[in-house]
């Protein structure tokens, strides 16, 4: 069994694109979403695909099982979406021993940048840039599972 461990963040700024690796586009949907529990479709600059399942809430830890699938299947997974099909650029930095990954929204979520940084262990302690805001872990607001339910920016939300 996989385990994803990771926190999540706002973005106050840009400076981290300064050091950031070019982007990659990623059309996400959602397939089936129920409390502690997802499955997902995520296409790849529209060129390749994964099928991914997390069980667990907005916690730190959650348990995730991943799988490429032909992109053929991806694209017609996408038209059983529930909600909205969230549209990101995803953006990689590498800091040390981590690698902050900073998914800037657009269509409907436009204005909404967050970072997550993946861990090895629930204590591990990676040094947090200047260019973070908030820390929204443990917040299912910032679940792009919630994000594709409302189809709305958290703090519009409001």
């Amino acid at each position: 069994m996989a385990k994803e461990i990771e926190r999540k963040f706002l973005v106050d700024g840009d400076g981290w694109k300064d050091g950031a690796e070019k982007g990659v586009r990623l059309t996400q949907a959602y397939l089936m979403s129920g409390p502690q529990r997802s499955a997902r479709v995520r296409i790849f600059d529209g060129g390749r695909a994964r099928l991914t399942m997390k069980f667990g809430g907005a916690s730190l830890s959650r348990d995730e099982y991943e799988y490429d699938i032909p992109l053929a299947d991806a694209l017609e997974l996408v038209s059983h979406a529930l909600g909205a099909v969230i549209d990101k650029t995803r953006y990689c930095l590498a800091d040390g021993a981590f690698v902050w990954e900073i998914d800037v929204y657009h269509g409907d979520l436009a204005g909404l940048v967050v970072a997550e940084v993946e861990l090895p262990d629930e204590a591990a302690t990676p040094s947090l840039p200047d260019w973070l805001g908030r820390e929204v872990t443990g917040d299912p607001r910032y679940l792009n599972q919630t994000l594709s339910e409302t189809g709305r920016h958290p703090e519009e939300a409001d």
